[in-house]
């Protein structure tokens, strides 16, 4: 019979009515108030029409698996463990798996157990949409008060009254707890074959079909018997059912016909009717048995035993506490590994576990090494562990054959994308991107009408890599974007693709163009899906990042390359999410997210075994995330922890110092600032420069240990220059070299750029101290020569802040540029410092508001000032004070407020009580908020409080009558407020303000040196790219940079010094360096984890398994021992036959002898 699917019958399609075939509801009474389905069908329908009944009228969701209950229809006593069996195993497998389970219609026997165990699920669950499909079968004419059920209408409900359970003769009520009837009307003289029958044929057809459970492809649905009890008659129809190759499930130990099974089926050679007959007499004791049916049921025990891929006995009081979906599926797994060893025959199952998350049962019995898995075998599950995150499956699948390499192509990666969860952030930013995208297209061809897609948007990796560049910003930059088409290249100048807008897209390759072939605006490349991916274990970790699965992740990222990037690019997006996210609880998961220990943890690992590489590590640009560094990604994570690491602190300090020795005294430096000259003498000790000596040649050789060691210590400034130098001065000798190389050594390292800006910076507020306070003249007479260097001096401040933020290296549009610069602090200070001034200068040159530029100016010093702050934050000592004083400075403004309410409650009272007359809004201002804000520090006037101190006559500004003289007519009130004010201000306020700052200074104190070794790394990276001169001859450097921009086309970009291009075979040698400082790392944490629980139980668990070892030794010698007993048995049995033959001989013998 052809295989079909489940899912392809429409839901709203009502199946064609059948003769003999009804439909209806039923309504059982009593407070319930309980309503069912029924259908009635003669024996013979086809059983595809009684399926797709079930789908399309009773809209029944597709079964995951059918669970056909058959045992014992009598009232029988049940042990406790089968009824929990039946009520939690049996009804919790159903509901985990989305399994059908069916069994018997009548509230009798083992059928009414399994209606008490829905009935109390369906009590008990919360959700309408978890639900247990019960679905009752019996004959018609089983059934107690049938003639209602033959007397109903199509359109009007059964009411079945409710029974108390007894059964009258042979007839039984239907069961209320279940909810679906299949009521089979059987022909004359099949009575209960045409049941049977039925059922087969119905089970036979249901496993012919097929479901997408579970993930992305279709399986058969798995139908298994399950044996409790019963009477002999039903091996009529396990005999039938193995013809199906139907499984079955024993339940040894339920009592019946099922404990004979499980007693015979295991030994065939038992198979006699002796042993049989005397198996049936032990069950059924009451029971009188003829010798034919005894014979009859021997053959088919035999022809069931014949099939022991097909039975499965488990005994639940003997064999542990195993669940029963997992009993149910080692069950498949049996039947399927008994007749095949293709890998192709186990993905059903395969796929079974994997929908039901049993990783132990797919290690034990399907990767148990009886199969050759192929990774084309494993791609369909792949896909289903990935998308309904199973990470343990995901880790064996590739343990045992599956390469992502293969697997992961871009179409398949964009399938990955598109079964995101509706509800999560991810599935609303790529809607959201996925909406521009069409609106930019719409607005394109605004001629055409436009109508929206209907349906879930379809998101491609387009909208993919759009929302990571908003995560990574450059880390992502040319992400899942093609531009090629066939294999068309053409050069295309880069003002064409500027016009475009793609330079900064599609990364360094962008010049490889088709010139025919342009993108508009709005529309996006077509990626070739079918083209694996070039990074797929980053491809997949980015995936796992942005479902926020971070298990998942955590193994794509021990399984892929440059781990330490990486996890910094993990942080960076999670920090970005954890804004946009709504949900506390997805928040709380993001920031219990281990990223930022995992990138520090293994960059300890690769710092305690080499520092160089390490140092290295740091600066080479990444090939898998565009060519940014590790540090580049750290500060857009805002990564403090990963800076405060010794390691990275060591490769700043190594920045720091550039080719000087690290700890040169400052008086050196400064020595050396005052007499050049000193340079050149043992003053200051510099770095030998290997690569200036050898030259390129040595760089050739990559296998050699010191030329390695001479590229990975040659970072910085001096990395690229040294070459360039000993090419340049060949011809003069190397003294010229040596004293060009110290200079460059001197004036190029970011301390002595630091130094010089300081002490230039001293030099800048001396002189403009002088210029204010004495030097600072009219119009007529001004400016003077002083003030005007001072113009220069800050007209040179001006130059370099324009340079900072314009003239950079990074690809960006002058906007992006201009708001990367003001997000920085300092530099606001800088802009707000130097428009005052610009405003004092154009005041002071105006007669009429001299007076305000140089009000204006005053205030722009105490800016200048203030931004010393910044330069003493490289100090170990006060950098983290500062750090404490500046979140202190929010305590101050929270106490400014509490403090701002009782100072207007208070001004304002006193000044309606003492002055109700006086309406001059100066004086109303001084009364109101300055002179309670001086009261707080004790300057109380008495002289105008005070009843017995206030004479308005002696003091000459307090006339009687005037406004400014005091009413005294509420002064009890007056001296009762300020009481109260000072109370509060000077006791409650203050030592809240002082409880405020200890808890600061407590809090702040353990983390302020990792904040501020994250603030000594922005600062040592400002210095190193500032030029070498301060302000303001640092014009001379302006100029030198103008110059090399225009005549030096070949290096027109001042290239970041932290970061480095490596030669290929050494990158290679150091991407394979951090793979296996990795691995070190993984395994010393597996084995801390190990570790880490404790002595005490790991002996524990030693003597448990010596305990179970011994426990399973006694079970196998009980087994040893029974099957002896058989054995003897057996040899008894045949023992008394062979006596009992040879007794009758022995008498016709002595007959015949003695009528001779």
């Amino acid at each position: 019979m052809a295989q079909s699917s489940c899912s392809g019958s429409h839901p709203d399609a009502a199946p064609r009515r059948q003769p003999g075939l009804s439909w209806g509801e039923i309504d059982f009474g009593g407070s319930g108030k309980k309503r069912g389905k029924f259908v009635k069908v003669p024996s013979k329908v086809p059983p595809s029409v009684l399926f797709d009944l079930l789908l399309t009228e009773w809209h029944l969701p597709a079964p995951n698996l059918v669970v056909s209950l058959v045992g014992e229809e009598r009232p029988f006593a049940v042990k406790a463990w089968l009824r929990d069996v039946l009520r939690t195993g049996l009804v919790k497998a159903a509901q985990s798996t989305g399994a059908w389970i069916l069994t018997s219609a009548l509230r009798v026997g083992l059928a009414r157990h399994v209606g008490q165990a829905v009935r109390d699920h369906s009590l008990a669950s919360t959700s309408t949409k978890v639900r247990v499909v019960a679905i009752g079968i019996t004959s018609l004419g089983h059934i107690l008060h049938r003639r209602l059920l033959d007397a109903a209408q199509e359109n009007t409900p059964v009411c079945y009254p409710t029974d108390d359970g007894s059964s009258q003769e042979s007839l039984c009520p239907l069961d209320s707890n279940l909810s679906h009837f299949v009521l089979v009307e059987p022909e004359d003289s099949e009575e209960k074959g045409g049941l049977a029958e039925l059922q087969l044929r119905l089970e036979e057809h249901i496993s012919q079909q097929r479901t997408g459970y579970g993930g992305t492809g279709s399986i058969e649905i798995p139908v298994l018997c399950l044996l409790v009890n019963g009477d002999p008659s039903i091996l009529e129809r396990m005999s039938r059912a193995m013809e199906q190759a139907a499984p079955w499930l024993i339940l040894a130990g339920s009592g019946g016909i099922a404990d004979v099974l499980a007693a015979l089926v295991n030994q065939p050679h038992l198979l006699v009717p002796q042993v049989a007959e005397k198996q049936l007499k032990e069950k059924f004791p009451g029971e009188h048995f003829s010798w034919e049916a005894i014979m009859h049921w021997t053959k088919l025990l035999q022809h069931i035993a014949s099939h022991p891929h097909l039975l499965t006995v488990h005994d639940f009081e003997q064999e542990g506490s195993e669940d029963l979906d997992t009993v149910i599926l080692k069950a498949l797994v049996k039947a399927c590994k008994s007749h095949s060893q293709d890998a192709q025959d186990y993905l059903d199952e395969l796929k079974l576990a994997v929908a039901w998350n049993r990783v132990d049962i797919a290690k034990s019995e399907i990767f148990s090494g009886d199969v050759e898995w192929k990774s084309c075998d494993l791609e369909e599950v792949m896909m289903d562990a990935l998308v309904s995150n199973k990470p343990e499956f995901v880790r064996l699948f590739v343990d045992n054959g599956a390469n992502m390499a293969d697997f992961l192509t871009y179409g398949r990666l964009q399938q990955l994308y598109r079964a995101v969860a509706p509800k999560s952030l991810l599935f609303r930013l790529l809607q959201r991107k996925h909406e521009e995208g069409r609106l930019a297209l719409a607005g394109l061809s605004a001629q055409q009408a436009w109508e929206p897609p209907s349906g879930p948007p379809t998101f491609s990796l387009h909208e993919v890599s759009r929302v990571l560049k908003d995560f990574l910003q450059d880390a992502c930059r040319g992400l899942y974007q093609d531009g090629r088409v066939a294999n068309q290249r053409t050069l295309v100048s880069s003002t064409e693709q500027d016009r475009a807008g793609l330079a900064p897209e599609l990364g360094p390759d962008w010049r490889l163009m088709p010139v025919s072939f342009k993108r508009p605006m709005g529309q996006k490349w077509v990626l070739d899906l079918s083209q694996k991916s070039e990074d797929p274990w980053r491809d997949l970790f980015l995936w796992a990042v942005l479902q926020n699965h971070h298990e998942m992740a955590t193994y794509f990222w021990a399984m892929g390359q440059e781990g330490v990037a990486a996890a910094l690019a993990a942080c960076k997006i999670l920090k970005e999410m954890s804004r946009l996210e709504t949900e506390a609880e997805v928040v709380r998961t993001m920031r219990e997210a281990k990223y930022e220990q995992l990138a520090l943890d293994l960059f300890s690992e690769c710092y305690s075994n080499s520092a160089d590489r390490a140092f290295a590590l740091l600066v080479r640009r990444n090939r898998s995330w565009s060519r940014t560094t590790c540090l580049h990604l750290a500060t857009e994570a805002d990564t403090k922890a990963f800076f405060a690491h010794d390691g990275v602190q060591a490769f700043l300090t190594k920045i720091w110092w550039g080719d000087m020795a690290t700890g040169t005294p400052i008086l050196r430096l400064l020595g050396a600032f005052t007499c050049p000259a000193l340079i050149y003498t043992n003053l200051i000790t510099f770095s030998e420069e290997a690569l200036l000596k050898t030259g390129l040649k040595d760089t050739q050789d990559l296998d050699s240990l010191d030329t390695e060691q001479s590229l990975l210590c040659s970072l910085g400034r001096q990395a690229e220059e040294p070459v360039e130098v000993s090419g340049t001065h060949r011809g003069r000798g190397p003294r010229a070299a040596f004293l060009l190389t110290r200079w460059r050594k001197f004036w190029g390292a970011p301390v002595t750029v630091f130094l010089g800006n300081v002490v230039m910076y001293f030099a800048f507020l001396f002189l403009f101290t002088y210029v204010l306070l004495v030097d600072f003249r009219p119009p007529p007479q001004g400016p003077s020569g002083p003030e005007i260097i001072l113009y220069f001096w800050v007209f040179t401040l001006v130059l370099e802040e324009i340079r900072q933020g314009f003239f950079t290296d990074e690809d960006t549009h002058l906007v992006k540029k201009f708001s990367l610069y003001v997000e920085d602090n300092w530099n606001k200070c800088d802009m707000v410092a130097i428009f005052l001034f610009i405003m004092g200068v154009i005041c002071r040159m105006l007669p009429a508001v001299f007076e305000a530029g140089r009000t204006i100016m005053a205030i722009d010093f105490m800016v200048f000032t203030l931004r010393l702050i910044h330069i003493f934050a490289i100090h170990k000592q006060l950098g983290p004070k500062i750090i404490i004083v500046e979140r202190m400075m929010k305590d101050v403004f929270f106490f400014l407020f509490f403090l701002s309410v009782w100072l207007v409650a208070y001004g304002v009272t006193t000044q309606a009580l003492l002055h109700p007359h006086d309406g001059r809004l100066e004086w109303i201002f001084r009364r109101v908020l300055y002179r309670p804000y001086l009261q707080i520090f004790g300057q109380i006037p008495l002289d105008e409080i005070d009843e017995a101190r206030v004479n308005c006559s002696v003091h000459p500004l307090l006339l009687e009558d005037s406004p400014s003289c005091p009413n005294l007519y509420a002064n009890w009130l007056v001296i009762l407020l300020l009481v109260t004010f000072l109370l509060v201000t000077n006791v409650l306020l203050m030592n809240l303000l002082i409880a405020m700052f200890s808890y600061t200074f407590q809090v702040v104190q353990g983390n302020a040196d990792t904040f501020w070794k994250f603030q000594r790394y922005h600062l040592i990276v400002e210095y190193h790219g500032r030029p070498a001169l301060a302000p303001p001859l640092i014009l001379l450097s302006h100029l030198s940079l103008v110059l090399k921009r225009a005549f030096q086309k070949a290096t027109q970009h001042k290239r970041e010094h932290l970061e480095r291009d490596l030669p290929d075979p050494l990158d290679q040698k150091i991407v394979t360096w951090e793979t296996v400082q990795k691995e070190n790392f993984l395994s010393n944490m597996e084995k801390r984890k190990r570790d880490s629980e404790g002595e005490v139980l790991r002996k524990t668990a030693h003597r448990v398994d010596l305990v179970a070892k011994y426990l399973g030794g006694l079970r196998d010698q009980e087994k040893r021992i029974k099957c002896l007993e058989s054995q003897v048995n057996y040899y008894t049995l045949l023992l008394s036959s062979m006596a009992d033959t040879l007794a009758q001989g022995g008498t016709y013998w002595s007959k015949n002898s003695c009528g001779v």
